[in-house]
């Protein structure tokens, strides 16, 4: 494992697949086949409008801790077609109550109850929805300041508002977890002929995901998704010009972490595996972390895509509660 800048959260274990999820395909894949359902309270619903004229409003799920504690609350975002319920959420979530934090469980926009409810759609860097959650969060939830933790699509999105630093309460620390933090590499890496099976599974969820929306967006974009004959399409002829920029190219220039890195002002952790199938790590072996000493890089050989499931676990729960705990012991 390749650790960086060590600093207060240095000393993390290696990670070790347990058997019989060996090797990058199995680690990545591993929860879909399983379709394990880890327990927690049911918590409470809340939603949160978006005053951009779209009448559009996120749906979360938060929980409190046994006992109150003085710990911030940390904010969770799903990838790409997840959900507040995708399992990674819900396992992440119940190391942290156990841990004595509050979580709130976002779906993001148009994402998971939502998908039939919004006219416009998440992206990789909609990061003024979650500053819009992050400025109606209940007071007593977020009097202690607030940790964002994103996975895949929503770890891009928790880098790049991290690096934005406007925030409209305190957020004391951030974590991302197989982020596609180069979103060009990471398209092409998942358009390669060794990812054909990936690549047609996410895309038919993409376009199923989008087709929930019918009645509520325009019929032009609905046709874009429905008709997208890769995940460049999609993003070329939907996302893009959706969102304003020309197309993939610039939507994905605009809005890829690695750009906002140096603008992070809290304490952050970014796990990758240098072996994931669906992004390639030459983004994060790029980044000069020696110039950056709030943020600590986790590089590990081996963990699949959003996966790291060990013989304790998962791993990457395992060094965020070890990160958490060194900031907020």
């Amino acid at each position: 494992m390749i650790e960086m800048n060590g600093g207060p959260a240095g000393g993390f274990p290696p990670f070790r697949a347990r058997a019989p999820w060996l090797g990058p395909h199995l680690q990545t894949i591993r929860n879909t086949l399983l379709r394990p359902a880890p327990r927690l309270p049911v918590g409470d619903v809340l939603h949160f409008p978006l005053e951009d004229g779209s009448g559009d409003r996120l749906q979360g799920r938060l929980n409190q801790p046994p006992a109150r504690t003085d710990k911030p609350l940390c904010l969770l975002l799903h990838g790409l077609t997840g959900s507040a319920d995708s399992y990674y959420m819900r396992a992440t979530a119940a190391m942290l109550l156990d841990d004595g934090f509050p979580v709130l469980r976002l779906n993001l926009r148009g994402a998971g109850p939502t998908a039939g409810h919004c006219r416009l759609r998440y992206h990789a860097g909609r990061t003024c929805d979650i500053s819009a959650v992050l400025a109606q969060l209940p007071a007593d939830s977020a009097a202690n300041g607030v940790v964002v933790i994103g996975y895949s699509l929503g770890g891009n999105a928790t880098l790049k508002l991290l690096g934005e630093a406007d925030f409209p309460l305190p957020v004391r620390a951030g974590a991302s977890i197989s982020a596609p933090i180069d979103l060009a590499a990471s398209c092409r890496h998942m358009m390669s002929p060794g990812n054909r099976f990936y690549h047609r599974w996410l895309l038919g969820k993409m376009k199923a995901e989008m087709a929930l929306a019918a009645g509520l967006v325009e019929p032009q974009w609905l046709d874009a998704a429905a008709t997208a004959a890769s995940l460049w399409d999609f993003d070329n002829r939907l996302v893009g010009p959706w969102n304003g920029w020309s197309g993939a190219a610039e939507y994905y220039a605009v809005n890829s972490a690695n750009r906002f890195l140096p603008g992070i002002t809290v304490p952050t952790l970014l796990i990758h595996a240098l072996d994931d199938p669906w992004i390639p790590g030459d983004a994060y072996q790029a980044v000069d972390w020696a110039a950056l000493p709030l943020l600590t890089p986790l590089l590990s050989p081996g963990g699949g895509h959003v996966g790291f499931h060990g013989p304790g676990g998962v791993w990457s729960d395992q060094c965020l509660r070890l990160f958490l705990r060194r900031l907020f012991a």
